[in-house]
């Protein structure tokens, strides 16, 4: 993710809520993609609303590359 996760700590929404804990998490698997992350997630006992807004972050980046790839 060129941008990264990571970068969006200073927004005051979901995605920001988890970027502030991946950054402060030195397990977080940046480089398994959603499949490895959500896993990772969900093997944490994470709320369902973490998970979605992951899932709209990678959602987010995959328009962001779309887009960057034109």
């Amino acid at each position: 993710m060129p941008k990264g996760l990571k970068t969006h700590t200073d927004q005051d929404s979901a995605i920001g809520d988890l970027a502030r804990d991946v950054s402060r998490d030195p397990d977080w698997p940046s480089r398994k993609g959603l499949p490895g992350q959500r896993t990772y997630l969900d093997e944490r006992g994470a709320v369902s609303a973490t998970v979605e807004a992951l899932e709209r972050a990678w959602a987010q980046y995959e328009q962001y590359k779309a887009a960057q790839d034109k």
